[in-house]
Parts: structure tokens; sequence; C-alpha cells
């Protein structure tokens, strides 16, 4: 579904992708992990758009994603949730996952779509009304995921879910990201620093490391490489 081939994305002299190449397969969560400073934020701020690379191939279900648009990346069916959680404090729960319907045009669908992310996320629904600076750190991180979600994304992009919460809040999460991937076939892309949660609900891994792509394959050959682990991955 997703693949980059020979991306490199500079600020200034700093190359913070250096050739990066590798594929997302269709349905799977996909981990990318690293220390501070390997080019994961870099990697999807590249992927959406945001950030342009200076050279090198992105493309998605067949769409070029370097020529392209961020407005019409978005209607390519992609969602990224940033780190740091990015909601709109001042809008209520649900306002904030009605932005992320706000291009789509069936509003019976979007109903159901809010219905689910309320299943999904139980405290969300208990919290519809209130506004979202009344949150918990957890549930902004839901939150954020469900108006994600609410676009119908055929691919998502986390930036560090796990940042800052309780192992129990993480576990949660990772579980509804597996989940999703599964009943779904939602593809996620899955940036990460908590290696070993990443990798208990990973299905493929690709290891950063300045830049550059140090190691790529599956979720759980990875953890058992011990070496790797030592060396990247901090476990």
């Amino acid at each position: 579904m997703l693949e980059l081939k020979d991306v490199v994305t500079t600020y200034g002299a700093v190359r913070a992708l250096n050739g990066v190449s590798m594929q997302v397969p269709d349905g799977a969560v996909t981990a990318v992990l690293g220390a501070n400073g390997a080019g994961k934020t870099t990697l999807l701020r590249t992927i959406n758009g945001l950030v342009r690379p200076a050279s090198g191939a992105i493309r998605y279900d067949g769409n070029d994603l370097v020529a392209a648009p961020v407005e019409r990346i978005v209607t390519y069916g992609l969602a990224h949730v940033p780190e740091g959680r990015g909601v709109i404090t001042e809008l209520t729960v649900e306002e904030n996952l009605r932005l992320g319907a706000l291009w789509r045009r069936n509003g019976r669908e979007c109903s159901e779509d809010l219905a689910s992310v309320y299943e999904m996320f139980p405290p969300l629904a208990e919290r519809r009304s209130k506004v979202s600076d009344t949150l918990s750190g957890g549930e902004r991180q839901m939150l954020a995921i469900g108006r994600a979600l609410m676009s119908r994304p055929k691919l998502l992009l986390l930036d560090e879910p796990s940042l800052g919460l309780a192992p129990r809040i993480t576990a949660q999460i990772m579980a509804t990201l597996k989940q999703l991937s599964r009943e779904q076939r939602l593809t996620v892309v899955l940036v990460e620093q908590n290696a070993r949660s990443a990798l208990s609900v990973a299905d493929t891994a690709v290891v950063l490391n300045l830049g550059r792509v140090v190691a790529e394959g599956n979720a759980d050959e990875l953890a058992a490489d011990e070496k790797l682990r030592h060396a990247y991955l901090g476990f």
C-alpha cells in the first residue's frame, strides 16, 4: 500500500532522512522505532506532505504523494495523529470528533462512525459535551485517534501515542490499534520510542538510526534479535 524509495528530507544542511526505502503492507501494523533524532517524526511528516522531501519517491495506493497537495492526500485515505495529541481544547469532545469528518458529505455514515468511536472509547461517550481542555492525557489521546478515524482512513499515521500515558492506558490504545487492523484492515504506521510496547502489536517493524534504515522485517523476529535490541531499541 505504501512505498518509500530513496527518500531524502533535509532541514537546511541536516539530512533528517537519508535515503530511506521501506514498504508498509496493506492491513498491517508497522512500527517505526529508534532513538530521539532518528528521523521518526520527520518520516511521518514527509509521508503526509507536511514536509517535502528533497529527493526520492513516495507512493500510496497508486498515488504519488510527493507531488500531491496536503489537502488532496487526506482524500486519498491518510490520517495523521501527531505527537502531543493536538486536540482543540476550546471545542467539545463531539465537536472535535466531527471535525475529523469535515470533508465527508454523507451525514448518515458520519453519525454511524461517531457512534462507533464512542463504542470504541467509552470515556469519550461519557464526556461528549465537555470541552476537551477538561480531559485527561489518556482521554485526549483517545480523542485524537477517534477524530482521525472519523475521516474513514485506510492508512493511519501515529506519532508517539504512548507519550506520557500510564501503562494501562497505553496497553488499551495499543490493543485498539491491533483490533482496528484486524477487523477493518486499517493499515497503521506506528512511531514509538516504547519499542517493547510497539513490537507487541506490530506485524512488521522498521528501525531508524540517524535518518537511515538499519533494520526492517517481521516484528517478532526483530524483537528476538538481542544485539539489535541492545544497540537501537533500549531493552
